[in-house]
């Protein structure tokens, strides 16, 4: 069966309707998921006429009720917009549907109603103005589905990575990784690829230094003590991973098919090579969500300078939606 993927809106007061309703005229989309929108008909109908879309918007309470053909829009309306909402402009309204988008799409996922997640993009400030004091969707995700231990995963066509550490200092990165969150992410990467029809995922782990350290010539023992005893962990509940390994070759070779996903050890180790081998097709991808719930997003922000033009690209939306696709489980 095609899986449903429910794709929120996001802050209307930017692109994200705009992409939406771009990327849902893709038939392809059609042939391999049954999407519905989690937000508002009153602006996806006004979208229509700025991006030249002859699409029927169809209201439904329920994804079951979706009729999935392409020319068709299904939206689970929430109804909590004005119409007149001005584009480009930070919104305490906007901001706190856009936190009700997310919301009602956990609800679904917990439901098993949807199968994947899928964001259009949010704004912080919009969202703050809203009432919702969070850093962002992930933090949203985490809170709503009572999770502690997630990860970010990044995805271009060639390459899967998934992340120890992220959004701190360099020092502190290297400071925060010990085997406990060693073991974790590697048994995220592989319950999550497992899930998704991966069969006996292959996956990788970054050394932290130079050459993985090289028997100690490079560090101070950080593989040996942060990373090793974490692989060695999953390798004894038969998971297959190998590593660490140095970084600069392990890129490429899992690029070139070697291994199905990467583990980098901190944020730039990650995201430079995503970059490099497909920004245009970065997909952010949250994992470890409780329930097994799967969440992708576009790699860009809301982009108030250019929403309600018809300028906004849905490139990236697609790479999501494929992404959520790709990721979701099995049936």
């Amino acid at each position: 069966m095609k899986p449903v993927i429910g794709i929120t809106m996001g802050d209307a007061a930017g692109i994200g309707p705009e992409i939406i309703v771009k990327a849902l005229a893709h038939e392809e989309v059609y042939q391999i998921c049954r999407p519905v929108v989690i937000g508002d008909a009153k602006i996806l109908e006004r979208v229509k006429p700025i991006v030249e879309s002859n699409a029927n918007i169809n209201i439904i309470n329920n994804p079951a009720d979706g009729i999935y053909e392409y020319g068709t829009i299904d939206v689970i309306d929430l109804d909590l917009l004005p119409i007149d909402l001005p584009y480009g402009e930070v919104s305490s309204i906007a901001g706190d549907a856009a936190f009700q988008f997310i919301a009602k799409s956990i609800e679904l996922a917990k439901d098993g109603k949807i199968d994947s997640i899928c964001t259009a993009p949010l704004n912080k400030e919009a969202l703050h103005k809203g009432g919702h004091m969070y850093p962002g969707h992930t933090e949203i995700l985490a809170d709503l589905t009572d999770t502690e231990d997630f990860s970010m995963m990044l995805t271009t066509p060639n390459l899967k990575v998934i992340h120890l550490t992220t959004h701190m200092g360099l020092i502190d990165a290297i400071n925060s990784i010990n085997p406990e969150r060693t073991y974790k992410v590697v048994k995220l990467a592989h319950e999550t690829l497992s899930r998704a029809g991966f069969d006996n995922p292959r996956i990788a782990v970054c050394g932290i230094n130079p050459h993985a350290g090289e028997n100690g010539l490079f560090g101070y023992g950080e593989e040996e003590e942060k990373l090793q005893p974490g692989i060695e962990q999953a390798q004894a509940e038969g998971i297959n991973v190998a590593g660490p390994l140095p970084a600069d070759t392990l890129f490429f070779r899992a690029g070139r098919g070697d291994f199905d996903i990467v583990v980098a050890c901190y944020h730039d180790q990650g995201h430079a090579p995503i970059k490099v081998m497909g920004i245009e097709d970065g997909v952010n991808i949250t994992v470890g969500l409780k329930g097994g719930i799967i969440r992708t997003s576009v790699d860009h922000g809301t982009a108030f300078d250019i929403a309600g033009k018809n300028i906004a690209a849905e490139q990236s939306m697609l790479a999501a939606i494929h992404s959520a696709i790709e990721l979701a489980p099995k049936k």
